[in-house]
């Protein structure tokens, strides 16, 4: 039996207009079509500047489109359109449904590491505090973040060593739908096998994922699909492909 996606993207358009260029109109995602399904991993590939962080964006409601539909089904059988959905709806998808791992950490100053990654399982209903922090704890340990780190804040640390919290926070919670953007782009080859772990056991829990990998060898071990983002004859979008 044929179960519906958990992301349906449909003709999704996005548009940057250059204000300092007399409003110029600069077309980055044409017509962009494909799904992911529970379990699937589905890497967008593709030379730089052809919209592949920019597609992410869209898919975490951060940026809005000029047309076409993002479709998000929850676990519950509800599905919300990401394109005409309200702020109200996006937060609470993010909260219950919807993960990103950016290439970069963007938190509140002077709140720890630890609270960090905790916040994110709080806010989605899936532990109390203690809970949370415990789980926090394991992830962090796993991901081979020294233990001194864990109760400082993360803008005081390395890239790689920020890129890790970032992992932590976005693997916390159970998600219908996991982003990730380059998240072993900062990263050793240990912490990187690590992460690949983390992706196979979200992907067996029946997490639909979209991944940036520009390690080969990672996308190799993950993703189950691509879709190669870039200009295609008459703007028509790019087939689903299936990865090498």
């Amino acid at each position: 039996m044929t179960t519906s996606p958990v992301l349906d993207v449909r003709g999704l358009r996005k548009t940057f207009t250059l204000h300092l260029r007399e409003g110029l109109q600069l077309p980055v995602l044409q017509g962009v079509s494909l799904s992911v399904g529970r379990g699937e991993c589905l890497a967008l590939v593709g030379p730089s500047g052809q919209g592949k962080s920019t597609l992410m964006k869209c898919l975490y409601g951060s940026y809005g489109a000029q047309g076409g539909q993002i479709l998000v089904r929850t676990a519950d059988g509800a599905v919300l359109d990401l394109v005409t959905a309200t702020p109200q709806q996006v937060l609470a998808l993010r909260r219950q449904a919807l993960a990103y791992v950016s290439q970069f950490l963007r938190v509140l100053p002077r709140v720890s590491a630890l609270d960090v990654v905790a916040d994110r399982a709080i806010a989605a209903g899936e532990a109390d505090e203690q809970r949370a922090r415990d789980r926090a704890a394991e992830l962090l340990a796993r991901l081979n973040l020294p233990r001194g780190l864990w109760g400082l804040p993360p803008a005081t640390f390395s890239g790689g060593e920020q890129q890790r919290v970032n992992i932590a926070r976005g693997f916390i919670a159970p998600a219908e739908l996991l982003l990730l953007d380059e998240p072993t782009a900062s990263l050793d080859a240990l912490n990187r096998r690590v992460v690949v772990q983390l992706i196979q056991e979200a992907q067996a829990r029946g997490t639909a994922i979209v991944g940036i990998f520009h390690d080969e060898e990672v996308r190799d071990a993950v993703a189950s699909c691509a879709y190669t983002m870039g200009p295609s004859p008459a703007n028509e979008p790019v087939e689903h492909q299936e990865a090498a």
